[in-house]
């Protein structure tokens, strides 16, 4: 379900962070969280308000395009996590073949720190897969924090043959609202030009309204 704003901001409140709850052991070992909420699926604007605290996944195929969209639109900058920013950080530090199995258990770790800490963290991802979402939406599950996500599109040629099948499942999941699914409470899609659209993101509440 789409849900268009009437101006040109969009604001999602701090509140909206849906309902999770652990079930019940089974065979002595507890099932994971159910993570189900209400996406929705939003429109591009100029402006995106999210609350302090938020769990923003950005992803891309592009990683210049990623880039330039994180730069030009993130204030802060040490909210910004990513695999590739800590495995540049581990090179040279930790064997090649530790590399990838470090990078995760570090950005893992930076990641539910801020959350833990009510930090925002905006997560820039060129993977496309559940999988490697769910250990994040997860963590800020269980510290009750806000998550959305935005999906910049790139040209075909950008795009490897691996990451297609997934890209593909994640535009349909996402245009059909279905990523609640997974945890995340707003999606939006950023394409053929939209990213542009976007002037400014900001982690702040919402200003009050006079009575």
């Amino acid at each position: 379900m789409s849900s268009r704003p009437t101006g040109r901001s969009v604001k999602i409140s701090d509140d909206e962070r849906g309902g999770w709850s652990s079930d019940r052991p089974r065979s002595g070992a507890p099932r994971p969280a159910d993570l189900t909420v209400h996406c929705r699926v939003l429109r591009p604007a100029d402006r995106l308000r999210y609350s302090p605290g938020s769990l923003l996944i950005v992803s891309c195929a592009s990683t210049p395009e990623l880039d330039a969209f994180i730069e030009r639109l993130i204030e802060d900058r040490a909210v910004v996590l990513s695999l590739r920013k800590v495995k540049a950080l581990l090179a040279g530090r930790v064997a090649e073949e530790e590399l990838d199995e470090r990078a995760r258990e570090l950005l893992a770790s930076a990641v539910q720190k801020r959350l833990e800490g009510r930090q925002t963290v905006v997560l820039t991802t060129e993977g496309f897969t559940p999988e490697e979402r769910e250990p994040f939406l997860r963590a800020a599950a269980a510290q009750r924090r806000p998550r959305h996500l935005i999906l910049i599109e790139t040209a075909r040629e950008n795009v490897a043959e691996d990451e297609l099948a997934p890209l593909n499942e994640l535009r349909r999941a996402l245009d059909a609202g279905e990523l609640g699914n997974e945890g995340i409470q707003t999606a939006l899609r950023l394409g053929g030009g939209s990213a542009a659209e976007v002037k400014r993101i900001l982690f702040r509440p919402p200003p009050r309204e006079d009575d």
